[in-house]
């Protein structure tokens, strides 16, 4: 049984809301990859948080394109009655890494996905969203205005002229804002616990120490924007999505949704769409690389 928490301590909430995350993950039998064997299908998560009008969200606004929604811009959709200062904002941002077992199991490809990563896809999203869902659940219980925005009914895509295909909202950029981690040339988010991870995040009317971002650059934890050198993403690569240049995400797009599913379908009886060839056997997948590795 997962424990229910009532009202929020006012010394310290970042740490009411970390280890109502963390309780959650460990303690949840949806954390499961829905096999006959108990197996979770996501490990320990790391946990950040952002103001809202932390200026790096207007940045990213003013790249990916007006559609793009700040998370003052978020909470007034969310609650359009409420006329909160950005600065009264919290965004909460999480990691979910990937197993050994399934990193394990992923390297070994080199064409498909494997099948703990497909399940991962599939059950560890669907444990990502009920924390999602608990994390709102709990704070609205202790009279916190919240939202996740990427399971509220404005989330949407659009096409951003830079970037092409985006979100309207980025569970990777508020990690990234919420000192969570940097981007690698495939576009995937560099963290602590490498770039074989899922993220979540929430909006939410309340006052919380920010995290401190350890990086001055949004790509300084890759090895090909830091010091010219790696590229084993581009190796890896089974659709030729990724180049020196960056990460051509239509081309991706059309190999997860023709090859990808295809193969997973048919294979392991899974509807979902995986990958993340480009997440294993990196010398990102599981920390922050060292500048002398490969």
């Amino acid at each position: 049984m997962v424990e229910k928490r009532g009202k929020r301590p006012a010394a310290d909430p970042s740490a009411w809301i970390e280890s109502l995350i963390l309780d959650f993950c460990r303690n949840s039998p949806e954390n499961s990859m829905m096999k006959e064997e108990s197996e979770p299908a996501l490990g320990a998560p790391l946990v950040g948080f952002s103001n809202g009008d932390d200026p790096l969200y207007r940045r990213i606004k003013d790249l990916i394109g007006a559609f793009y929604l700040t998370p003052g811009e978020v909470f007034q959709r969310a609650f359009p009655g409420a006329d909160p200062t950005p600065g009264e904002i919290t965004v909460i941002s999480w990691i979910l890494p990937q197993t050994e077992a399934t990193k394990r199991d992923q390297r070994r490809e080199t064409a498909y996905p494997s099948e703990r990563w497909a399940r991962a896809r599939l059950f560890g999203e669907a444990f990502n969203a009920r924390l999602r869902k608990h994390v709102a659940d709990t704070l609205t219980a202790a009279g916190i205005d919240v939202v996740s925005p990427v399971d509220s009914p404005f989330w949407s895509m659009g096409t951003s002229e830079r970037y092409g295909i985006a979100s309207n909202w980025s569970e990777r950029h508020a990690a990234h804002v919420s000192g969570l981690g940097t981007f690698g040339l495939c576009d995937g988010l560099i963290t602590p616990v490498g770039k074989a991870v899922r993220c979540g995040s929430a909006v939410a009317r309340i006052s919380v120490q920010p995290t401190a971002r350890p990086y001055r650059d949004h790509r300084e934890y890759c090895l090909h924007f830091s010091h010219g050198k790696c590229g084993k993403c581009i190796e890896r690569c089974p659709a030729g999505a990724i180049t020196t240049l960056g990460h051509d995400k239509a081309r991706c797009r059309k190999y997860l949704y023709e090859v990808a599913l295809v193969h997973v379908r048919d294979r392991f009886g899974l509807d979902t769409y995986p990958c993340g060839l480009c997440q294993a056997a990196v010398p990102c997948e599981s920390r922050i690389p060292a500048a002398g590795k490969r």
